[in-house]
């Protein structure tokens, strides 16, 4: 079957917008809404009808286009059943362990708890890709808003199953910030360095750091690096009051 196809495009101040196509049923999802007017734009750009929103979470630079994108383009609206009231006009419930399908391809859901309680992402196997919203960053992890060290601890944990080659699109531009912090947690940690080096040089040439993959992560993100939900906890309490 036809490979899906990402578009991935800046919305806000740094928050970045994709839509996942399928060539084949010419479905369409967009990954959150924050910037309606960019989705719509995106969506021209390609030459896409958009037909699914897949939420991630309840925050506002994740969900406030939901409203204006449905009623323009009659989309359905899919987010977490536990998140139900939070999520504007949502359509569809999903849970840990649903799949939903674009086309033939199917979708998993991960239920993710940590920066909300009800954070879900969605993976895509056969794009090696998997959409994370704000539970992970390129060299961090989202905020502990609502969720515990250790909720977040086995979410990131299950993402860095996934197989090593995974793409990961984070909801944020956030690494050079992260890169900073992440350097105090593990100053000799070549694969860090290393890492941080390919980073500035892309946002030299204003070149997203995102996506990520498993593989880096793994070996560079201190945050996955923590080996128990104790020590992410400390880490993150010092990454919270952190400044450059």
């Amino acid at each position: 079957m036809p490979a899906l196809e990402i578009f991935m495009f800046p919305c806000l101040s740094d928050n970045y917008g994709f839509l996942i196509h399928d060539p084949k049923s010419l479905e369409t999802a967009c990954i959150d809404t924050p910037e309606a007017s960019k989705i719509n734009q995106a969506l021209m750009t390609q030459g896409w009808k958009l037909t699914d929103i897949w939420n991630t979470h309840h925050h506002m630079d994740h969900v406030g286009g939901n409203l204006e994108l449905k009623q323009k383009h009659k989309a359905r609206i899919t987010g977490a059943t536990s998140d139900e009231k939070r999520i504007p006009a949502m359509d569809r419930g999903v849970k840990d362990g649903d799949v939903i399908t674009l086309g033939d391809h199917d979708i998993h859901i991960f239920e993710t708890p940590g920066h909300t309680k009800n954070h879900i992402i969605y993976y895509a196997p056969s794009a090696k890709a998997c959409f994370v919203g704000d539970t992970l960053f390129a060299l961090g992890c989202g905020r502990l808003f609502e969720g515990t060290p250790a909720q977040m601890f086995e979410s990131l944990s299950r993402i860095c199953a996934l197989p090593d080659e995974t793409a990961l699109y984070c909801a944020h531009e956030y690494t050079l910030s992260n890169a900073a912090f992440a350097k105090t947690i593990e100053p000799a940690n070549q694969d860090l360095l290393d890492y941080i080096e390919i980073a500035k040089a892309k946002r030299a040439k204003n070149i997203p750091t995102v996506p990520t993959h498993v593989a880096s992560e793994k070996r560079a993100n201190p945050f996955i690096r923590a080996k128990s939900a104790k020590r992410l906890g400390e880490i993150r309490a010092l990454k919270d009051n952190f400044r450059t």
